[in-house]
C-alpha cells in the first residue's frame, strides 16, 4: 500500500481544500467591503451566492495550481524529499499568493468599476506610467486591505505546514508509477472538469455570465465570482462575435443606425467646446437632482448649477461605460463599451466617423486636450484614430511645477491655458477637454486646503475643486471674441463614490450630466431633457447643431431635433443593459435574464416570465437587433 501514493493525493487534496477555505474568507471580505453597492437580503441569500459562487473557485483554483498538481503527482521517486517538498511549498504560495492578491485588489477597484476585475482593466492600465503611486496610495487609504490580506496569507502558510508528507522509500517501483499514471489520469479529469465546469461535452465551458443565473439581482453576481476567474476567463477572450436575430430592414426602420439631421446654420459655424469631466457622477451636481427628493441633499458644483439655469441639460443621462477611454469613445465617435470594450478590441484601428471626422470634413481645427502625461488613458492613440488634428498634454504644456504628483497638470491652470490656446485656433474649432482633478486619490491644490466642502465622500472636495476651475476657465473665456459663437458640452466619462442610497442602485451607477450651454441664442440650448438620454447622443447633437446636414453614423440621438426619436439606451455591467421604452432589458449576448420597469432602477423585481406584452416583445426585438447591428459594424468594420 505504501507504493500507492496515497498519503501524497490526500496531502495535495488537503492543500487544494485549503484554496477553497481562503477564496471564501476573500468573498466574505469583499462583500463587507462593498455590501454598500451590492444589496444581499440576509445570511441565507449569502450562503446561497457562496455555494454556486464554488463553482468559479474550482476553476480559478486549478487554473493558478495545475502545475503544482502536476508536480505533486508526477512520478518522480523523489517526491517526499523534504527539498522537493520545499520547492512545492514556494511553487504553491508564490502561485496562490499573486492570484489571491487579485480579490483583494478588488475590495477597492470594485467601488471605483462596479465590476470584477478584467482583461479591460489592464488595457488601460498598459497605458499608465504612475502605477507604483496609485498602489501605494491606496495602500495607505485602506490598510485593513493590505493588512488582511497578510493575516490570511500567514494562516494559510501554517495551515498547509500542519500537514506534512513523510518521506520514504520506493520498495515496488512498478506498482509506484502505476499507480501514479492512474491518479494523475483521474486527476487530471477532474481538473479538465473542473475548469470547464462540467463534465458534459455539450456544456460549454462556465464563463461570466453564467454567475448570473444564480442571483435574484445582477450585481450579486460579483459575489459570486472570484477576481481571479474573471480575470483568467477575460485573458485573450474576444466576446465579438457576429449574430443573426433579425433581418436588415428591421435594423434600418428600428434602429436607424444612418440619420440625418437638415438645420440652416449661418456662417460664421459655431466653435464646439467639450468638457469630459473625469468621475463627475450626476449625484454630486445639485442642478440634476432637483427631482431625486433625496433628504438633506447637498450640492458641490455651484458653478454648474448656475450655468444650468441658462442650458439645456438632460437631467436623467447615462453613461455607456465605466472607464474614462469608454466615456471618450461613446461621447466623441458614439460607440458604446458592452461586456469587451470596442478601445480595446483588435476592432479599434478602423477608419470611424464622429464629431472629429464630421468636423475636420467641415473644415473645423480639431484638437483633444489632457493634462496628464501624453499617452495617459490612451486616449493620444486612439484621438488620432478619430482623427484630431492636435494634441495638447503635460509635455505641451510644459510647466511641471503645476504637475499634482500622481495624474497631471491641476484642472484650474489646464483649463486656463486651454482657453488661452483656444484664442489663437483658426476658426471654427472643435476643441476636447479631458480634465483630471477629480481623479483618485481625490487631492486637491495645497492652497486651497480647506476652501471647498469636503462633505461625506473624499471625492467631494475635488469636485467642488474642478467646478472652480471650470468657473474660472469661463470668466477667462468670455472675455475673448470667440467665446460668443461657441457651443459647451459638460459631460462625465463615468461615475464614482456613492454617497446617498438612491445612487447604489444597479442603473444610477451609469446616471451622469449632460449639458449644452450657448451664449448665443440663435442656437436656443435651453430647458430639460426630461427623457432618458446617454453619451452617444452627444455626437448626433452636435452634428445638428453645427448643420452637417449629411448622413451620419450614430446609435444615438439628436436631442435638438423637432422631430422626436425613440430612445435605445444602451450600457454594460457584464450584462447588457437596454432602456427602451418603458422596460430595461437586460442581456447576455443570446437570450435575456432581466426585464425592470424603468422606475426599477435597482433591479428589484424581474419581470421575466411575468409581463410578455407587445411592448416587451417588440422593446426584445429591438435590444437584439441593435447588438447584431453593433457586431456587423464593430467586426467588419463599418464604422464609417
Amino acid at each position: 500500500m505504501k507504493d500507492l501514493r496515497l498519503q501524497e493525493t490526500a496531502t495535495l487534496f488537503y492543500r487544494i481544500l485549503l484554496a477553497y477555505l481562503f477564496y471564501q474568507a476573500a468573498r466574505l471580505l469583499f462583500y463587507i467591503f462593498n455590501r454598500n453597492l451590492i444589496k444581499i437580503d440576509g445570511v441565507q441569500d449569502y450562503l446561497v451566492l457562496t455555494y454556486h459562487g464554488t463553482a468559479f473557485d474550482t476553476t480559478a483554483i486549478l487554473y493558478v495550481n495545475a502545475l503544482f498538481i502536476l508536480l505533486s503527482l508526477v512520478p518522480l521517486t523523489v517526491n517526499t524529499k523534504l527539498y522537493y517538498q520545499r520547492f512545492l511549498f514556494w511553487l504553491y504560495f508564490i502561485t496562490n499568493g499573486v492570484a489571491y492578491a487579485m480579490n483583494f485588489g478588488d475590495f477597492i477597484y470594485y467601488k471605483f468599476s462596479q465590476a470584477r476585475l478584467t482583461m479591460a482593466a489592464m488595457s488601460v492600465a498598459q497605458h499608465e506610467d504612475n502605477l507604483a503611486k496609485v498602489f501605494f496610495v491606496s495602500i495607505l487609504e485602506h490598510p485593513f486591505v493590505i493588512l488582511s490580506y497578510i493575516v490570511l496569507m500567514t494562516l494559510w502558510v501554517f495551515l498547509y505546514k500542519k500537514v506534512k508528507i513523510q518521506p520514504r522509500n520506493i520498495l515496488v517501483k512498478w506498482k509506484y508509477f502505476v499507480s501514479s499514471v492512474v491518479t494523475l489520469c483521474l486527476v487530471a479529469t477532474l481538473v479538465v472538469g473542473g475548469i470547464r465546469g462540467d463534465f458534459r461535452h455539450s456544456t460549454r465551458p462556465i464563463n461570466m455570465v453564467d454567475a448570473n443565473r444564480h442571483v435574484k439581482n445582477p450585481l450579486q453576481a460579483n459575489v459570486v465570482l472570484n477576481s481571479v476567474f474573471s480575470f483568467f476567463r477575460t485573458l485573450g477572450s474576444n466576446n465579438f462575435k457576429e449574430v443573426k436575430f433579425v433581418d436588415d430592414d428591421f435594423i434600418q426602420q428600428n434602429i436607424k443606425p444612418y440619420k440625418t439631421y437638415i438645420r440652416k446654420v449661418e456662417e460664421p459655424k459655431p466653435n464646439v467646446v467639450i468638457f469630459i469631466l473625469e468621475s463627475f457622477g450626476k449625484e454630486y451636481i445639485g442642478a440634476f437632482n432637483r427631482d431625486t427628493k433625496i433628504d438633506g441633499f447637498v450640492s458641490y458644483t455651484p458653478f454648474i448649477d448656475s450655468l444650468a439655469a441658462h442650458s439645456l441639460i438632460a437631467e436623467n443621462a447615462y453613461a455607456n461605460g465605466r472607464q474614462s477611454i469608454h466615456g471618450m469613445s461613446s461621447i466623441l465617435a458614439g460607440i458604446p463599451a458592452l461586456k469587451d470594450a470596442f478601445t480595446g478590441s483588435p476592432y479599434s484601428n478602423q477608419k470611424i466617423q464622429s464629431i472629429v471626422s464630421v468636423s475636420n470634413e467641415m473644415g473645423y481645427d480639431t484638437s483633444f486636450f489632457h493634462g496628464a502625461p501624453n499617452g495617459s488613458m490612451g486616449f493620444q492613440g486612439f484621438g488620432n484614430i478619430l482623427g484630431f488634428k492636435h494634441y495638447y498634454g503635460k509635455t505641451e504644456y510644459n510647466n511641471d511645477a503645476d504637475f499634482d504628483g500622481m495624474w497631471g497638470i491641476w484642472d484650474e491652470p489646464f483649463f486656463q491655458y486651454f482657453a488661452n490656446t483656444l484664442a489663437v485656433k483658426k476658426k471654427p474649432f472643435m476643441a476636447t477637454m479631458f480634465s483630471v482633478s477629480s481623479h483618485h486619490p481625490f487631492k486637491v491644490p495645497q492652497k486651497y486646503e480647506g476652501k471647498f466642502p469636503k462633505g461625506t465622500l473624499d471625492i467631494h472636495a475635488p469636485i467642488g475643486y474642478t467646478d472652480y476651475a471650470l468657473k474660472k476657465f469661463f470668466e477667462t473665456a468670455k472675455k475673448m471674441p470667440w467665446f460668443q459663437n461657441t457651443i459647451f458640452v459638460l459631460v462625465a466619462d463615468h461615475t464614482n463614490q456613492v454617497g446617498y442610497p438612491e445612487y447604489e442602485k444597479a442603473m444610477n451607477r451609469f446616471a451622469i450630466p449632460i449639458l449644452f450651454y450657448s451664449p448665443n441664442e440663435r442656437y436656443g440650448l435651453q430647458g430639460v431633457v426630461t427623457q432618458p438620454a446617454q453619451q452617444m447622443d452627444i455626437y448626433p447633437t452636435l452634428a445638428d447643431l453645427m448643420g452637417y446636414n449629411k448622413k451620419i453614423r450614430s446609435w444615438g440621438r439628436s436631442l435638438v431635433t423637432p422631430t422626436p426619436e425613440d430612445y435605445l439606451i444602451v450600457n454594460s455591467s457584464g450584462l447588457e443593459q437596454f432602456i427602451i421604452g418603458d422596460y430595461i432589458h437586460l442581456f447576455d449576448g443570446k437570450s435575456f435574464t432581466g426585464l425592470y420597469d424603468k422606475q426599477d432602477l435597482g433591479f428589484e423585481d424581474n419581470l421575466i416570465g411575468k409581463i410578455n406584452n407587445a411592448e416587451v416583445k417588440q422593446g426584445q426585438m429591438k435590444a437584439k437587433a441593435w447588438y447584431q447591428d453593433y457586431m456587423d459594424r464593430v467586426i467588419n468594420r463599418k464604422l464609417n
